[in-house]
């Protein structure tokens, strides 16, 4: 299995304007099977029902979310070298969100309303007042996604930029009042397990809902630019690109 190095023009372009890339095949079958069995050995031993909430808004698992099963989906499968033609150096990765979305038996009316992430909610873990910004959003997919509503990342193609001209205008602060945009139509992405989908930290998202008889698996890692500080990172909210080293160089 052969891996790029780094985004041709074309993908550098595609990601500029979209906000997103869809990376198809970086993650090898063998790293997606330990990672299967680590997360599927971990779920025999029970979920805790009241922690659902909590679950789905912060990672399932979390006692391997930190595990080489885990980090190495992005540390040793080629997607680390990748993405960072794009970003620049990243610091490096110590845990992930392990997101699993089980099927419902409702039928799905719509994909629901865009969100950044980093922001307080009463079971993320961030605090009230403040902003956890960071570089850009890896998803990894450990399921097959062969059609729409079957728990799939859904971005809006394009806000990120909508989110800066906002942030500009507004301040980085306005990011805690939750702005309702415009932002177009949204993207439900479909795939296969192995694909990781690049997205710009701006980049409005959720995930639609599971009408599929089978468990959604992804993993996604929080990726923040080496140049990140408590004191600047903010300035990434005003500035889309500031940290994006590969593409202020493309």
């Amino acid at each position: 299995m052969t891996v790029a190095t780094g985004l041709d023009p074309d993908q550098q372009q595609s990601l500029r304007e979209q906000g997103f890339l869809h990376l198809r095949g970086v993650i090898a079958p063998d790293l997606i099977r330990r990672a299967l069995r680590a997360i599927n050995h971990d779920l025999s031993r029970g979920i805790d029902a009241a922690r659902l909430p909590t679950f789905h808004a912060q990672t399932f698992c979390p006692d391997i979310t930190a595990t080489p099963a885990i980090t190495d989906l992005f540390e040793r499968s080629g997607a680390r070298t990748l993405v960072e033609s794009a970003t620049g150096a990243l610091k490096p990765v110590t845990s992930a969100q392990i997101a699993l979305r089980w099927p419902r038996l409702e039928e799905a009316t719509g994909v629901g309303r865009a969100h950044i992430d980093g922001l307080y909610s009463p079971t993320n873990g961030v605090p009230a007042g403040k902003i956890f910004n960071f570089t850009a959003l890896a998803c990894v997919l450990l399921s097959d996604l062969p059609e729409e509503f079957a728990g799939n990342f859904t971005v809006w193609p394009g806000s990120h930029l909508v989110h800066e001209r906002h942030f500009r205008e507004h301040g980085a602060e306005a990011l805690l009042k939750e702005p309702r945009l415009e932002l177009g139509a949204a993207k439900q992405i479909t795939g296969k397990a192995g694909d990781v989908i690049l997205a710009h930290y701006l980049l409005g998202h959720t995930v639609s809902a599971n009408c599929s008889p089978h468990i959604r698996y992804a993993i996604f890692f929080r990726l923040e630019s080496t140049a990140f500080t408590d004191v600047n990172r903010l300035g990434a909210v005003t500035d889309a690109w500031r940290d994006w080293a590969g593409l202020r160089a493309g």
